[in-house]
């Protein structure tokens, strides 16, 4: 080879080394950043467990989902976050939509059940909670609780149900409503429910839980983690609450999902796809299925913590992701109907 040939393929294989040094795409990558939107506690347990795995440290960014999914969108090319993990799937949606989520890979995929997971192959469900009516029990029997998410519109129930609007929980149900009713009758129901909550209003569900059973309001619509989570906070013994289950496929009967995935922007991407690969294997699904986030892991068939009603036993109403919408819809009808 010529003098000048062996400078130039020199040159070439230093600036792709250089290249792939600076993104930081190759296994090697020793850094993340995660946006979560989840459960701070469990978020904690899943990275160290990671960290201790892999070696790759990760920076926990934690803030309200919307919050982060707004600030990845924002970003759009420059990098912000690596892998975002969002409590509800509109989130997720909003940035499936904008095409800023990479794909992840088939194997990480066949690690949760279809209908958990995205049908465009860019992030996959890590865990699961599901609507339920959560009432004090000094005030009310489990017969007196309504068994659907309209009834809380009911007159009778005026003064004596607590909402909290702002929860991206209660919106996923808003949102969910409003797929199975149509926006007339939603916003008759936001309606019913504003004029019945009066000023039981909270700041966000665990909030409206703890006023459950402190007495401060009869009942109102939550997921069943809520209580649980009340539960480990007050002790079983000061517990002066329970949760029912609504009639089954009633537009409460909601199914959330969390999710993970890879921010397509991500200068690390091969280590980003471990992280997320490690939130639906046995052994992050473990950490989940074992933590006071009293969730249903997703990954890898581990079955939930004793206690939790049975997975498998559940009758949400069957909506799709893309049915839940990308949060905008659920959030414009909450400010028409004065509740946020």
């Amino acid at each position: 080879m010529r003098p000048y040939r062996r400078i130039a393929v020199a040159l070439v294989i230093a600036l792709v080394g250089a290249t792939a040094c600076s993104s930081g795409s190759g296994d090697d990558a020793k850094s993340l950043t995660l946006y979560s939107g989840q459960h701070q506690a469990t978020t904690a347990r899943l990275v160290a467990a990671f960290e201790r795995q892999t070696g790759i440290h990760v920076k926990v960014h934690s803030d309200d989902e919307s919050v982060l999914a707004n600030d990845i969108a924002a970003s759009g090319s420059k990098r912000s976050a690596d892998v975002f993990i969002a409590e509800n799937t509109p989130a997720l949606r909003l940035l499936e939509i904008k095409h800023l989520l990479a794909s992840v890979p088939a194997t990480t995929m066949a690690k949760v059940d279809p209908r958990w997971r995205s049908a465009a192959g860019d992030w996959v469900g890590v865990s699961a909670r599901v609507g339920v009516m959560d009432y004090n029990t000094d005030m009310l029997t489990e017969a007196d609780v309504p068994t659907s998410a309209s009834d809380l519109a009911s007159p009778e129930w005026k003064g004596k149900i607590g909402i909290a609007p702002g929860d991206t929980d209660f919106q996923s149900v808003v949102a969910s409503y409003l797929r199975t009713h149509g926006e007339e009758r939603t916003l008759e129901w936001l309606a019913g429910i504003k004029a019945n909550a009066g000023s039981y209003v909270y700041s966000d569900n665990m909030v409206l839980a703890d006023a459950i059973n402190r007495g401060q309001v009869e009942l109102g619509l939550v997921h069943h983690y809520t209580w649980f989570r009340e539960r480990a906070k007050v002790g079983a013994s000061h517990m002066r609450s329970a949760i029912a289950f609504l009639q089954p496929l009633d537009a409460g009967y909601l199914l959330d999902i969390s999710g993970a995935a890879v921010v397509r922007s991500s200068h690390a991407p091969a280590a980003a796809q471990k992280l997320v690969a490690f939130l639906v294997s046995r052994a992050g699904a473990r950490i989940i299925a074992s933590s006071r986030s009293y969730e249903y892991p997703l990954g890898s068939n581990v079955k939930a913590a004793k206690g939790l009603p049975e997975f498998n036993g559940l009758s949400p109403i069957p909506l799709s992701f893309n049915d839940l919408g990308d949060g905008s819809q659920t959030v414009e009808l909450l400010r028409n109907a004065g509740l946020l």
